[in-house]
């Protein structure tokens, strides 16, 4: 990439949407979303009461769903417009995900759930600073994992524990776009806090872009923005 192109990305928002709607099959009413233009390294905290598409929005700008209408750009692209496989290979290179019903791999211990993505993106592995069971290890120690627990399948652990793994495999590679679905629903208040600190703490660092959707309004202050789906204040 020249240094225009860098420069050009660079100004473009991390994420930017207009006129979005989406519906389910079966569901007579769409779903219809305000538009988001969150600059690099800006954080948006998604609230709203059941059923009024946080989750939905959170598919569609990590690509797996596809819009009726509207558009989506990340970073600079426009990812609504690509094809499922280009979408899968951007989400892989540019964005760490936790889901919220985890998404780990049952059948691989804690330290290859979080470093799985860099098994599957060369850009997130070169980008992890250091050899990816390091920078897995000291992700899982900062998230309070027991290194006594790192080589246990997932399905050994917690609940909780389950979750901060998800947030460490997100965090993992240092990705552009940070989407997190109620990652914190889990966590007692220590961990949520500890867990919070640590997702912030790294997108200032590396000018990460955040969109976390909770039910917890007490979050909200810790966010540069807010945005509210269903009309709710």
């Amino acid at each position: 990439m020249n240094s225009s192109t860098a420069t050009a990305r660079s100004a473009c928002p991390a994420i930017e949407t207009r006129d979005l709607m989406f519906r389910w099959p079966g569901r007579e009413q769409p779903l219809v979303f305000p538009d988001i233009s969150l600059a690099a390294g800006e954080h948006l905290f998604l609230h709203g009461p059941s059923g009024t598409g946080k989750s939905t929005l959170l598919g569609l700008l990590a690509g797996m769903q596809t819009p009726q209408t509207g558009s989506i750009s990340l970073l600079g692209q426009q990812t609504s417009a690509m094809r499922a496989g280009a979408r899968d290979r951007f989400r892989a290179d540019h964005m760490g995900v936790i889901f919220q019903q985890f998404n780990l791999v049952p059948y691989l211990s804690a330290l290859a759930n979080v470093t799985l993505p860099c098994r599957l993106s060369a850009l997130r592995r070169a980008r992890a600073d250091r050899h990816p069971d390091t920078a897995a290890s000291e992700l899982l120690k900062e998230l309070g994992i027991p290194e006594s627990h790192w080589h246990h399948g997932v399905t050994e652990l917690s609940i909780g524990q389950q979750q901060r793994v998800a947030a460490a495999r997100a965090l993992i590679g240092a990705p552009e776009i940070i989407l997190a679905d109620e990652p914190t629903s889990a966590l007692d208040t220590d961990n949520r806090d500890r867990f919070l600190d640590l997702l912030l703490t790294l997108a200032r660092e590396r000018q990460c872009s955040v969109v976390f959707v909770s039910h917890d309004r007490s979050l909200a202050s810790h966010f540069h923005h807010q945005l509210a789906l269903g009309g709710t204040p």
